[in-house]
This record gives C-alpha cells, structure tokens and sequence, in this order.
C-alpha cells in the first residue's frame, strides 16, 4: 500500500509549478517519478519505497490564500471560453434558422392569399358574365315577342332561330332515388319453395359471372350467340362446309359454356378425324360415351357414332384391336348397318393377315 505524503511544499509560475516532496535517505537520481493532473507517486529502486501525494486539494487551498491565477486556472479559463464560443455560435445558427423558417412560412400565406384573392375574382368574373347572357337572352325574348305582335311570319322564324341560338340557364345539381319492389312468394308457407328458388337465384348468378369474367370471348358476342345450342348448330354449318377449324373453335366455346352436352364431343371428334388429330377424336369419343349414360333407345344412334369414329382413329393410328373392339360395340347396338359389318369385316382381315392395310 502507498505512504501518502503530506509534508511536502511547491512553488509556481505563469507557465510551471515546482513540487518539493522530502523522501529521507533517498537520492534523486535512484528515485522514479509519476505524475497526473490529481496525484504523484514516486518509488525508489534501492529501498523499495512507494510513496503518493494527492495534488489536487492542497493546489486549491494554495490557489485561495494567494488571490493569483495558476496555469491550471488559466486552462480553465480558455475552455470555459470555448465551450461560450460554441453556446454563442449554434444560438446564433439557431436563431438565423428561425428567421429563415419564419420568412418562408410568411412567403407561404401571402402566397395563399393571392390565390385565394385571384380564385375569388374568376367567380366573380363568371357569376357577372353569366348575368349578361340571361340579360341577353330576355332582351332577345322580349324582342321577339313584341316583333311577334307587329310582324309577318318571317320575323317570326328569324327570332325564333335567335331563342333557339341562346345559351339556357345552368342546370341545378339533383339526386334521384330508386327504390326496388321486394321479391313476394304468394305460395303458403308450408307450401313455400323459397329455399329452392333462391339457391336456383344464386346459382343462376353465378353462372352470368362464370361467363362473364371467365371466358372473355364473350365480352364482343351478342346474347344469341352465348348460348350453346346456337353454338352447336353453327359448327355443323361450319363442318358442312370443310371449315374444320372453324367448327373446333365453336365447339370449344359451347363446352366451355356448358361442358355437359355429349354431341358437342362427339361433332368435335369428327372435325379431329378429318384434320387427322386422332389422339384428340379418341378423347372426345370417350367423353361423348361417358356422357351418354345410360344406355337407352333414344342415345343409341349417338352411342354408335362415337364408337364408330373412335375405332376409326384406333385404326388409323394402327391399334386395329381397339378398333375391331369399338366396331363391335357398335354392332351390338345397330346390328343391321352394312357400312359397319364391312369395316369390321376388314379390319378383321388385316388382323389375321389376309388383307393389306389400308
């Protein structure tokens, strides 16, 4: 632990302080010496001595009794000054700053003002003109009228035409309110079918939205041409006249419309036939006799097609046991077509190899 030193004197100028610290037995040269501004320590190598001097209580005291300003005091003094110099210089900024912010927002109102004052004058400046075509236009009237009285029918048609040539007054600003007449079912209650009707309701209006976001062809169409009967019956005018393309467009747009129609499938599998698309006949071929269920006496002619036509494409992609299978189906439906019996009777042939392939 440190011998604090108390018995010590010192002596100052402007620019130093002389310290004279007693250390008996001690010489000055063996002697190493620490300094800071608030202590000095010193230590001796010969006899190991450590000793501390706290500087800054006594300084103060010394600095009291003598009334004259140290060096520490004069450092004092030049960063006091300083740290004014900075409060002084950002008050000044601070202020200049305020006065600018001021001077802007007094430009800003006076800105405002004259637009207001040159807004106020252009109504003004229509409020006067429109005064003067309604004084025009009443003179023009009275004028008329009076010629009206006195003259011929020529006066008439010349002022006439100059009534017809005035401006009318301003229409005044209005609203109209509509009100809707309430659905009513005058059925009793017990009898009611409100829960039926509305979900056909919702149903219904959901099916106009389907249409009318879903599929944008139908934004130029007109309402005939939405409906997918009429869609049907103009690709088979169009399949009438070789335009094969044209017909497939249609009857993509009426299976889009209503995908539950299996004459639709089956006219269009008859269009892939002829522009040799087989893959895509044979897919709507099965379509058609999935929905041609079941089996009756009314879609037995409409059962038969499609599984004539998608033989034909298993044959022409020269899968004939396919086909054969698709002609017999046909067969057991319509057993006395003879155009049918005679294809199923050659691609029996090129099955076993008795006859070419076509």
């Amino acid at each position: 632990m440190p011998l604090q030193v108390s018995d010590y004197s010192w002596q100052q100028t402007e620019t130093a302080v002389f310290i004279s610290v007693p250390l008996r037995g001690v010489c000055g040269r063996d002697a190493d010496v620490f300094c800071t501004e608030n202590y000095l320590k010193t230590m001796t190598a010969a006899k190991p001595r450590l000793g501390m001097m706290l500087l800054f209580s006594p300084y103060i005291k010394k600095k009291q009794r003598c009334g004259r300003p140290c060096l520490c005091q004069v450092i004092e003094e030049e960063e006091r000054k300083k740290i004014e110099d900075m409060k002084e210089n950002e008050r000044i900024k601070a202020t200049k700053e305020l006065e600018v912010w001021k001077e802007h927002q007094r430009k800003a109102e006076e800105q405002k003002r004259i637009q207001r004052k040159e807004k106020l004058h252009q109504q003004e400046k229509q409020i006067e003109e429109g005064k003067k075509l309604k004084h025009k236009s009443l003179i023009r009237n009275s004028a008329s009228r009076n010629l009206a009285t006195k003259g011929g029918n020529s006066e008439d048609i010349f002022f006439e035409k100059l009534k017809d040539d005035s401006i009318p007054a301003p229409r005044s600003v209005g609203s109209i309110k509509i009100n809707f007449t309430p659905r009513v079912f005058p059925t009793a209650l017990r009898e009611s079918q409100v829960a039926e009707e509305e979900e056909w309701l919702h149903k219904q209006a959901e099916a106009r939205r389907v249409m009318n976001t879903d599929i944008p062809e139908l934004c130029d169409l007109k309402e005939e041409e939405k409906n997918p009967d009429w869609l049907k019956d103009k690709g088979n005018k169009l399949f009438a006249t070789e335009n094969y393309l044209a017909a497939i467009n249609a009857y993509n747009l009426a299976i889009r419309l209503n995908n539950k129609i299996p004459l639709l499938y089956l006219n269009r599998a008859a269009c892939h036939l002829k522009l040799k698309n087989l893959h895509k006949a044979i897919e709507d071929s099965s379509k058609a006799l999935e929905l041609l269920t079941p089996p009756v006496a009314d879609n037995a002619n409409a059962r038969m097609k499609a599984h004539v036509r998608r033989g034909t494409a298993f044959c022409q992609l020269e899968l004939y046991v396919e086909g054969l299978q698709d002609y017999e189906a046909a067969l057991k439906i319509d057993p006395s077509n003879k155009i049918v019996q005679n294809d199923a009777e050659k691609i029996r042939n090129i099955i076993q190899g008795t006859e070419l392939k076509c």
